[in-house]
């Protein structure tokens, strides 16, 4: 590897770390040529696969995208920033080993729904009004209770109940 100092040919390796929950290692390395150190991270070139959207369309997978619905999803919502990092590396490792060049959209939202329900009832409920469409007030209290029966003992208690103890 080139030094980014004096772009001498001759670097070497000082030390190596896994790096982003094992996706990564981050190598610490020196340069023959001027001494200067420096870090780089190595990480696997895998091609995501293309996302086949409703209407028939292919496009790339696109991390950013992902990370944009997710974190609008949570906005303002209690949610440490660690763990919405944590579930968007843990999304992206599964859509990027995926054996199968193409994903649907669905599969991919049904994918990001999961991982917001673990983190948040809310940003759940408001990426699922989005990613499914609800038409009306029914839609999003089918929703809820589909959220609240499917999930018991999940939820943080941090979190204020989207229902009234006496709906329940």
């Amino acid at each position: 590897m080139w030094c980014p100092f004096c772009n001498h040919t001759d670097t070497r390796v000082v030390d190596s770390r896994l790096a982003s929950d094992g996706f990564q290692i981050r190598r610490r390395r020196e340069c023959a040529g001027c001494g200067a150190r420096f870090n780089t991270l190595e990480t696997p070139a895998l091609k995501a696969p293309n996302v086949i959207k409703a209407d028939g369309s292919r496009e790339a997978f696109d991390e950013d995208k992902l990370r944009r619905g997710m974190v609008k999803a949570l906005e303002k919502r209690p949610v440490e920033t660690q763990l919405v990092e944590r579930a968007i590396r843990k999304l992206v490792r599964e859509i990027r080993t995926l054996e199968d060049p193409e994903i649907s959209s669905q599969q991919l939202g049904d994918w990001v729904a999961a991982e917001l329900s673990h983190l948040d009832q809310v940003a759940y409920v408001r990426f699922a009004s989005v990613y499914r469409r609800f038409e009306d007030v029914q839609a999003f209290r089918e929703e809820i209770e589909k959220l609240e029966r499917d999930n018991p003992g999940v939820i943080d208690r941090r979190q204020i109940s989207l229902l009234d103890e006496e709906d329940k």
